[in-house]
């Protein structure tokens, strides 16, 4: 997958983001609502959203374990390879 630019990230984001919410609710029998308040708030998304993290490309299978991380500690911790 070619690099995203800053202008263009959320439509990346909006193919990721799916995943992720769905894998939250299954997994935290939540509602969308729940999971979007979760995803949208978190530390992970601000990261998404922002290019140079290339957080975007770890998947989200991968990005759902680090927002349940973050939820469940407060801290994220990214592979190596990504930072």
């Amino acid at each position: 997958m070619a690099s995203p630019t800053q202008g263009n990230i959320h439509l990346v984001i909006a193919v990721i983001t799916p995943g992720i919410l769905r894998l939250f609710m299954e997994n935290r029998k939540a509602s969308l609502e729940e999971a979007a308040a979760a995803l949208y708030g978190s530390r992970l998304y601000r990261d998404l959203e922002d290019e140079g993290t290339k957080v975007w490309r770890l998947g989200y299978p991968l990005l759902y374990d680090l927002l349940e991380e973050e939820l469940t500690t407060g801290k994220i911790t990214y592979p190596e390879e990504q930072m």
